[in-house]
């Protein structure tokens, strides 16, 4: 998909349709990084991002355990 570049007041930017931002789940706000000169945008949503505090949580309670067991006798 091609998007024209736009003067937005002393800036430049491009419109994004509606199902892309959706589809990718960005908001208000967005990271941007230049990389090998391709512009990345991504989502500042980190939904993992406390994992590790709550897995460190879960070992200290001792609920971390395997509540399944698999049978490889075959």
């Amino acid at each position: 998909m091609k998007a024209s570049i736009i003067k937005v007041g002393d800036s430049h930017g491009i419109r994004i349709p509606k199902p892309i931002l959706e589809q990718c789940g960005f908001e208000k706000e967005v990271e941007l990084e230049v990389k090998n000169q391709q512009l990345i945008i991504k989502t500042t949503k980190r939904p993992r991002k406390n994992w590790g505090g709550c897995f460190c949580k879960m070992a200290a309670n001792k609920d971390d355990q395997l509540i399944e067991t698999v049978n490889l006798d075959w």
